[in-house]
């Protein structure tokens, strides 16, 4: 039987997880998975790593995590007695929330002049970072991984050697020449 330590940690981790979800929606990882609501093809913030990227101590809100899981767990409860709706008690409040749902919670929670407003859009900027430039990994190890982020952006893989050439100009011209005491690695002499 799990310790009530990591009972805790499982609702923590589904709460954020539904959130980073409702930001950027991914497919389920199982038939099972009430975290991710499953409305969107391929994957999306969850997929991406925006657990391991708010759980990175380098971000300032890992020590506080906790605090924001409980905190949209009682938003999550009050918006679900304000549309008489049941919630499953077998998984946090949040996660029992139909994905419209959470989402209209997430925008009421985000929008001007809620008075926490800051917390909210700062969650959801990670979950986009995790998305968008998968900040907590290396992008040659995140590309290797096949990170859903950067591949449908069309992020290319680097050389064998771990670098990245251009051998066509962004605007269709070179618009500067090298530095005469450039070295053949691009670095100053």
């Amino acid at each position: 039987m799990p310790s009530p330590t990591s009972d805790a940690e499982q609702a923590r981790t589904m709460t954020l997880e539904a959130f980073a979800d409702t930001i950027i929606p991914g497919e389920k990882r199982s038939p099972d998975d009430r975290a991710i609501a499953g409305v969107s093809a391929g994957g999306g913030a969850v997929a991406a790593g925006a657990i391991e990227l708010l759980e990175w101590d380098a971000t300032g809100l890992s020590s506080g995590l906790d605090d924001f899981a409980r905190l949209l767990n009682d938003h999550a409860r009050e918006y679900a007695a304000g549309y008489r709706l049941v919630l499953d008690e077998s998984v946090p409040p949040f996660v029992a929330l139909a994905f419209q749902h959470r989402t209209a919670l997430v925008q009421r929670l985000t929008s001007p002049g809620h008075p926490e407003k800051p917390f909210w859009v700062s969650l959801a900027l990670f979950s986009n970072m995790a998305f968008d430039s998968a900040a907590h990994m290396h992008t040659a190890d995140a590309l290797a991984a096949g990170h859903p982020g950067l591949t449908a952006m069309g992020i290319t893989p680097p050389d064998p050697d771990g670098l990245w050439r251009f051998p066509e100009y962004s605007y269709g011209r070179q618009l500067a020449s090298p530095h005469p005491d450039t070295t053949p690695s691009g670095s100053p002499a």
